[in-house]
């Protein structure tokens, strides 16, 4: 689901944080880094594994990552710059409900196992996902949103593309 984290990640940060000048680069890696590491590897060895939220969707990653980030930087810029990443990966975590998995969520404290999915086989898996309807409700709120952004942000001029990607910002006030 990266439309949904990208996002609802984006849309609870800004207006949890309303912090305009956020880096919304790190928050979006962050946001989808746990699908980008686990799904690759859990579709590779589904077979063993029957799941693909592995070790990036555990809290203790998670635990990790920030204690990293704050471990390595002081207050000021850098700080700044790195902690979405950290913000991106629990809201990630948030987003899938991984609380009904505490298995996976609290991995490897409860065990070193991950709780096995509903289908025995990739296929399986693959057609539950695409054919669940909640996916494509959070996929369409999660473009909205971006698609949003993307107008308020005036993202068609190609200076402002290039602003965005140079500094992970976007010109869009935060509302009330």
């Amino acid at each position: 689901m990266l439309f949904w984290h990208l996002g609802a990640t984006t849309a609870i940060t800004r207006y949890t944080f309303r912090d305009e000048r956020m880096d919304l680069r790190f928050l979006m890696l962050g946001a989808i880094l746990p699908d980008l590491v686990d799904t690759p590897i859990g579709l590779l060895w589904y077979r063993h594994l029957h799941t693909v939220r592995l070790v990036t969707h555990s809290l203790p990653f998670a635990a990790v990552v920030m204690a990293g980030v704050l471990l390595a930087t002081r207050r000021g810029r850098p700080r700044k710059r790195w902690m979405p990443l950290a913000i991106g990966l629990l809201l990630h975590l948030f987003l899938d409900a991984m609380w009904a998995d505490p298995a996976t969520l609290w991995w490897p404290l409860l065990g070193w196992s991950f709780t096995a999915e509903a289908a025995s086989t990739v296929g399986g898996y693959l057609r539950d996902l695409f054919t669940n309807p909640l996916m494509w409700a959070g996929e369409a709120v999660g473009v909205l949103y971006l698609a949003y952004l993307w107008r308020a942000g005036r993202m068609a001029d190609p200076a402002r593309r290039a602003a965005f990607v140079a500094t992970g910002r976007i010109d869009v006030p935060i509302g009330p």
